[in-house]
């Protein structure tokens, strides 16, 4: 029987865990959510599908140390082991779209590539957290970072390998990312510059810890019609661009649009040997124009000689952080 946790159980990470119970309704999840209302909602969500399934929760909030700290603490009480972590939690506060970036692209003949990436049209407003850090970083990398690194001892060191799944995105981008300024307070692509920083770090995990059976991989849920995209546009445009953006999918195979297709290079790479696959992947969702899913891995733009500098960067970074709530540590 697997353990399998994950983090933020909402849209794309609801349906995954419909679809990891179709493919086997032995598994024991473990829902990661913010509260207690949320947990309550998604555990009753999953249930509804499967009323059979061993489905407990764990409250986190991926945005703050102390939750995360606790939520280790609680889990390794709980577990000997965990399978897989899907790491899943991601905000994208006050976004923009840059019509005069869009209009520019309409006119340049990029719309197509700027509509499936986001690059250049989409800005965020960050502020600080409660723990002093940037809250995209915090919630969309840092927070799984340490949460990770804390549960180590259930990952590592087991009869068959553990594995890491985190939720990146198409739009993950170099060009948003700064290794003197990894937390992205000078700008205003702090989702792309945060996704970039997943990926770097999912490149370095697996340098440092496949030889203990830990695995990690990257993957792009494609553009999934959530809460997220709908804060985007107000409701009703969506409800107005939804026939064009079924059209697009002909041309664009990461619009995937609905949570359930997004979950499916999750699924992919859940029933995958690990061994078998490309650390320097990401492995991508996508949908045809006639609504058939299928998985497209591409490889990333990765520099692993600055993969390795953010790594040390995040290891100082943690360690200030757990001098600061040593009380929470076993």
């Amino acid at each position: 029987m697997s353990k399998v946790s994950r983090c933020r159980c909402s849209g794309v990470g609801l349906a995954l865990c419909r679809r990891l119970l179709d493919e086997d309704g032995r598994l024991h999840l473990c829902l990661a959510c913010r509260n207690e209302q949320r947990c309550r909602e998604a555990r009753e969500s999953v249930l509804e599908a499967h009323p059979a399934a061993q489905v407990s929760t764990v409250e986190v909030d991926l945005g703050s140390v102390v939750s995360v700290l606790r939520a280790a603490r609680d889990l390794r009480r709980r577990f000997k082991r965990l399978d897989f972590i899907f790491l899943n939690a991601g905000i994208m506060p006050n976004p923009r779209v840059n019509f005069k970036a869009l209009w520019q692209g309409l006119l340049t003949g990029r719309v197509l590539h700027m509509l499936t990436t986001a690059e250049g049209v989409m800005t965020q407003t960050d502020r600080l957290n409660g723990d002093g850090l940037r809250e995209v970083f915090a919630t969309n990398l840092f927070g799984h970072f340490i949460l990770v690194r804390q549960l180590e001892s259930l990952l590592c060191g087991n009869e068959k390998p553990s594995r890491l799944i985190w939720t990146s995105s198409s739009n993950a981008r170099e060009s948003a990312f700064s290794l003197s300024d990894y937390q992205h307070t000078k700008g205003q692509e702090s989702y792309s510059s945060s996704k970039y920083a997943t990926d770097l770090t999912s490149v370095v995990l697996n340098r440092k810890l496949n030889k203990q059976g830990l695995y990690s991989s990257v993957v792009c849920p494609g553009l999934v019609m959530s809460n997220m995209t709908y804060r985007i546009l107000p409701v009703f445009v969506w409800k107005l661009l939804m026939p064009i953006m079924w059209l697009i999918r002909f041309f664009a195979k990461t619009y995937t649009l609905t949570p359930h297709n997004g979950a499916e290079a999750h699924v992919w790479l859940f029933k995958q040997k690990p061994e078998s696959l490309d650390a320097l992947a990401k492995y991508h969702s996508c949908t045809t124009g006639l609504g058939k899913n299928y998985v497209e891995p591409r490889k990333m733009d990765i520099d692993e000689e600055i993969a390795g500098k953010f790594y040390e960067k995040l290891l100082e970074l943690e360690k200030q952080a757990l001098e600061r709530y040593d009380d929470l540590l076993d």
